[in-house]
């Protein structure tokens, strides 16, 4: 039986108001709805969202057997270097495993999961992890700027203590030109918006809802939920009544909360579904992008059994507004700003150290000595216990999932931050363990010493000349 044994989320912690965008561009004749979207602080991107959420997927679940993981998105940061082995390095995951990007569109999540389905029920697979994750460039007064938020979501695909089965599927395909971006280019283009209403979302969602529904014998009142993307709110109202779905079906499409999300956002409203579910409901979901793909779901007696997540529930109200219009830009790179003369230092990325200490790096995976068990980071030949000081005698150790507690910190204003004051300190780790780390989404005023702290995976720097975007671990308060 091949289903989805867990699910995870992630939204960032920083929202923006539409009223603080129509403040700002309102001139330019961009009208938002009322509501806010989802901002990526200025260290995170598509990679990063997906660690986040593969992270809270993964919680409590052994990671040895994962052996698939595929990352769908349609802002990847690398072109020619695969995203999803960035994203698997740093889950720490097997090096036995297959990977691969999704992208082009925004259904790439849905293909991506219908590829892991595909991947278990034919056997070159046995647990795949599904990644969706969407961080959008909009241009400053666009009609995307209050539309698009960030956000992804994280489902692993198996056929042990499958939680929801998967029961079929339904596609249908179309070079529809609604959207598009030339490859080396910084934002993306969009048709009139009628026609994509109209012409698309009006008429593919219906056609591969009908389409699964004749193919199944199914009937849409037989659903608990139903979840497809509402890029336009009154025409997504319109498409359940055509359906003959009731109100109470109809999946929370998050517009107005986090902003549609791209790839991720059937992946994150599945998820959102299956936080709610209980034994025994059928759900229902499709994607838009050239096309549509809709699956259908039946939740099993094991989902009683699964472990809280923090899933879309605790990722949405663990949040703080970001007010300033001018930040947002700063944070998107949209505004440079003058960072001082030492943010002129240049950055030169050595590429054969960064593999060579990968799992230091990416995975953030230091030593823990076999005769005392002393965790230690980052990886050593001698035990730092003074009672042991056993030479070669280590075995891998993981700090990415372990909690810890700040030791002490400091705000330095003279370092180059484009969110000053930059934030660092030592972090005590629960089981053994101490190292210094950046700290990130927080304020030095809302930190104390001893304060509980977690890992998350962060971009620390983008290496313009080379093309290299850095990545490694940070502290942040913990997010409940």
């Amino acid at each position: 039986m091949v289903g989805i044994e867990s699910y995870g989320a992630y939204i960032p912690r920083y929202r923006m108001n539409h009223n603080t965008i129509f403040s700002a561009v309102g001139f330019l004749g961009t009208f938002p709805a009322p509501g806010e979207n989802a901002v990526a602080n200025y260290d995170e991107d598509t990679i990063s969202m997906a660690v986040a959420a593969g992270i809270d997927c993964l919680s409590g679940m052994n990671r040895e057997k994962v052996d698939g993981l595929y990352l769908a998105t349609t802002s990847q940061p690398y072109m020619l270097r695969q995203n999803s082995a960035i994203v698997a390095t740093a889950l720490d995951l097997q090096s036995g495993m297959r990977t691969a990007d999704f992208s082009g569109s925004s259904k790439a999540g849905t293909s991506a999961l219908l590829s892991a389905f595909d991947a278990v029920k034919g056997g070159t697979s046995s647990n795949v992890l599904v990644c969706a994750s969407d961080c959008r460039l909009s241009k400053p007064g666009s009609s995307q700027e209050p539309l698009y938020g960030d956000g992804a979501a994280a489902l692993l695909v198996g056929s042990d203590d499958v939680i929801v089965t998967l029961e079929g599927s339904y596609s249908v395909t179309y070079d529809f030109p609604d959207r598009w971006r030339a490859a080396g280019e910084k934002f993306e283009h969009a048709w009139e918006d009628r026609f994509i209403r109209d012409e698309g979302y009006a008429r593919m969602i219906p056609e591969v809802i009908s389409g699964l529904l004749k193919k199944y014998n199914l009937n849409i009142k037989d659903f608990a939920k139903i979840a497809y993307p509402g890029i336009y709110v009154r025409e997504h109202g319109a498409i359940a009544r055509r359906l003959g779905a009731e109100p109470g079906q109809i999946q929370d499409i998050l517009l107005d909360k986090i902003g549609d999300t791209g790839s991720a956002s059937p992946l994150m409203m599945l998820a959102a579904a299956i936080e709610g579910a209980k034994p025994g409901d059928k759900i229902l979901v499709a994607s838009f992008g050239n096309g549509s793909d809709a699956l259908f779901f039946q939740v099993t007696e094991k989902i009683n059994k699964l472990a809280d997540r923090r899933g879309v529930k605790k990722n949405l109200a663990s949040k703080k507004e970001l007010s300033s219009y001018e930040k947002y830009l700063a944070f998107r790179n949209l505004a440079p700003m003058d960072l001082g003369m030492r943010g002129e230092e240049s950055i030169r990325s050595p590429m054969s150290t960064l593999f060579r200490e990968r799992q230091s790096i990416l995975s953030l995976c230091g030593s823990r000595c076999k005769r005392c068990g002393t965790p230690q980071y980052p990886v050593q030949r001698i035990c730092v216990n003074p009672d042991c000081g056993a030479v070669d005698e280590m075995e891998s150790y993981r700090f990415s999932d372990k909690k810890g507690v700040l030791f002490t910190y400091t705000g330095d204003n003279l370092a180059a931050s484009i969110d000053p004051p930059a934030i660092y300190g030592f972090v005590d780790f629960e089981g053994g363990g101490r190292f210094w780390f950046d700290l990130t989404d927080c304020d030095l005023d809302s930190i104390k010493v001893g304060m509980p702290v977690e890992m998350t995976f962060r971009r620390r720097y983008i290496d313009e000349a080379c093309g290299v975007h850095g990545y490694s671990w940070k502290a942040t308060p913990i997010r409940a």
